[in-house]
């Protein structure tokens, strides 16, 4: 019998190639919880009965879901009342009932969580200490990127390369300076199914997972790596960097910690994430 694997937030960036993911593998049977698929699946209601349910029926849940997007989305939403009510209301509901029934869990963190400064950080940041409290794992993303169906909350790297493909232009919110660790949302996938294989290990270990490649590049070169790939397709850029300083994170640089890259290792070069992406977007822009 398949075990049933519960995905909250399937539809987002690193929740579809996680879907993806669990596709080629059999032994599996992926239940997808996103408000996307409808009002039935918003996490935020309380009396929620389909949400408990799946909840119940899993052998694990991956809890991905949250209202988040890019350094855009973030920079015009984060301190807003819906945004904070809407991520407390979402992690109210799926913590209690992750409690209820006993559930192994992996809270997607981020590496902004102690940023006090930032309403999502701080937001994270309790998302961790709830997910301790119940014995779970919480992972800390490092600037995830990959297909994304949301255009709004769109990630800096596919911003990039949608803006690219429309316009010809990649007109940049910062001067690109900051640099950032990139993790395709592939290798994403694969380092949460470790965790999940090898979760009651990490539990033991109490260490602090985090999900990067422990390799900085920077903004600026990001653009200019696109506008390489896409020359090789006879497609022309131009890149237009903005006077502004990075101010989501206030030029705050986190050292990842190394632990994990001793059980799992990112498969993936920044070109061939970069070139996937394009690949899957240039036909929907002809």
């Amino acid at each position: 019998m398949k075990k049933k694997i519960l995905i909250l937030g399937s539809e987002g960036q690193i929740g579809g190639h996680l879907v993806e993911f669990f596709k080629q593998n059999k032994n599996y049977e992926v239940l997808k919880f996103d408000i996307v698929l409808g009002k039935k699946f918003d996490i935020r209601n309380f009396n929620s009965s389909l949400l408990e349910n799946n909840i119940k029926k899993s052998s694990f849940i991956f809890f991905l879901a949250f209202d988040v997007g890019g350094s855009r989305y973030l920079k015009k939403y984060q301190n807003s009342y819906n945004f904070l009510i809407n991520n407390l209301l979402i992690m109210s509901n799926a913590f209690r009932l992750l409690k209820k029934y006993k559930k192994k869990f992996i809270f997607a963190s981020s590496q902004m969580s102690n940023m006090d400064f930032s309403s999502y950080g701080t937001l994270k940041r309790l998302g961790e200490d709830l997910t301790k409290s119940l014995n779970g794992i919480y992972v800390k993303f490092w600037n995830v990127y990959g297909i994304e169906k949301d255009r709004e909350k769109s990630h800096v790297i596919t911003d990039f390369i949608l803006m690219a493909l429309k316009n010809k232009k990649i007109k940049m919110l910062t001067s690109g300076k900051e640099s950032r660790e990139f993790l395709y949302a592939t290798d994403c996938s694969e380092g949460l199914y470790k965790i999940m294989k090898k979760f009651s290990f990490f539990v033991k270990k109490g260490k602090e997972l985090h999900l990067t490649t422990g390799k900085r590049i920077k903004i600026i070169d990001i653009a200019k790596l696109i506008k390489i790939i896409l020359s090789k397709k006879n497609i022309q850029i131009k890149i237009k960097p903005s006077n502004k300083n990075d101010d989501l994170q206030n030029n705050m640089n986190n050292t990842p910690n190394k632990f994990f890259l001793n059980y799992w290792k990112p498969k993936y070069k920044i070109e061939e994430g970069i070139k996937e992406i394009i690949d899957y977007y240039q036909p929907k822009q002809n």
